[in-house]
């Protein structure tokens, strides 16, 4: 993007969300009832949005997509035959495209490690 008043490129620059906006305590209860094989990728895509390394616009689209997936209303209702569910697809289809670019090996480490507390192996 270019400013108009002095013609050089200005930079998309945002906090979109820190950790300090995340309620862990309601998120982990959401994810418990979820289990531990939602929870994982659930906890990737909460990793990258904290990333601060991910894009911004990345970390926006991310925080929409997931936003979507999640409340009760939908543009197209569910209860309609193949069409119900393709407003869902669109959404799920940009949250996985960014997981795919945008998770590193850092990102799915401090992921793990989260999902080890909140999950702790061997109990149930």
């Amino acid at each position: 993007m270019t400013d108009a008043s002095s013609g050089t490129d200005s930079v998309f620059e945002a906090d979109v969300i820190d950790s300090s906006v995340i309620d862990e305590g309601a998120f982990q209860r959401l994810l418990r009832r979820a289990g531990r094989t939602i929870a994982a990728p659930a906890l990737e895509a909460l990793e990258m949005v904290l990333d601060q390394a991910t894009p911004p616009q990345a970390r926006l689209t991310m925080l929409a997509g997931l936003t979507y997936l999640l409340i009760p209303t939908d543009l197209i209702p569910d209860f309609l035959p193949v069409a119900g569910f393709s407003d869902d697809l669109v959404a799920l289809t940009a949250v996985i495209g960014l997981c795919s670019k945008h998770i590193t090996p850092e990102i799915r480490l401090r992921a793990q490690r989260r999902l080890d507390r909140w999950f702790p192996l061997g109990r149930s």
